[in-house]
């Protein structure tokens, strides 16, 4: 308790600008994607196992001179993740990782206040991407990726996440009450502004957060086998600059890989 005090008045505190840039309802470009059948087993808890709307979020940080590649960055996350995340509040634990950190199958506990934890598994990871599913016992029922690219001179990285709640109480938590909403708030801006510390950078123009929903999760689109969107499926996307309308926009480098 005592740490969450501590989070929520540096929260209040906080300087780093956030760019929220609105709330808006979706459309099928912010369905999740479907997991590869091997990947999906009893402990897994996708979005349509959860209750409510399905919420789309995205936040994403630039980074200027910042000393890493996008793929250095990303490999600090998958070895030391217990780094990124607010330690007051947040532990970490996994089982006993290889040389390279986190891969395809390896488990998280995320310890939090409260009744819940955060379990969740690896489900893909390449050069530039860190893919995570829930498991049974989470607040949240879904999926997040942590990403990391180049753009225009610039260090970008991203959390990009799909998740319904997992019980009626998350949901009254999360929708209506918003606490649980801004908890995660305030742990992903909290890991976007570590991974910028971690880059030897420094953040421009703050954070950008999107927020878009769907009433129902119920349709997903398909993946390849490597673990990414078909390129049949719908884009990834980014984050408005600041004084948008909360519409995100595709994002190059995902065109790319999705077209591949």
């Amino acid at each position: 308790m005592l740490g969450t005090a501590l989070v929520t008045w540096r929260y209040l505190w906080e300087t780093t600008p956030l760019h929220r840039g609105g709330e808006c309802r979706g459309d099928e470009t912010d369905l999740p994607p479907q997991l590869p059948p091997e990947a999906v087993d009893s402990r897994v808890q996708l979005a349509q196992n959860g209750c409510g709307r399905l919420f789309h979020r995205l936040f994403r940080v630039r980074i200027a001179d910042a000393d890493v590649e996008p793929g250095a960055l990303v490999e600090s996350v998958c070895r030391d993740f217990k780094r990124f995340v607010p330690s007051e509040v947040v532990d970490i634990h996994t089982s006993q990782l290889r040389e390279h950190g986190l891969d395809v199958a390896d488990g998280l506990l995320v310890e939090m206040p409260g009744p819940w934890n955060g379990p969740v598994k690896v489900v893909h990871r390449d050069v530039d991407c860190l893919h995570l599913v829930t498991l049974r016992g989470h607040m949240e029922a879904g999926q997040v990726q942590f990403r990391a690219r180049e753009d225009d001179g610039l260090l970008v990285f991203e959390i990009e996440l799909w998740a319904c709640a997992s019980t009626r109480l998350v949901r009254l938590l999360y929708s209506h009450l918003r606490l649980a909403k801004e908890i995660q708030l305030n742990m992903w801006v909290r890991f976007c502004l570590s991974a910028a510390a971690m880059s030897g950078g420094r953040p421009v123009d703050g954070v950008h957060i999107s927020t878009r929903w769907l009433e129902s999760p119920a349709r997903v689109r398909p993946l390849s086998s490597a673990g990414k969107r078909s390129s049949g499926g719908a884009q990834g996307q980014e984050a408005p600059s600041g004084g948008g309308s909360g519409e995100p926009r595709l994002s190059r480098d995902r065109r790319r890989r999705d077209s591949r």
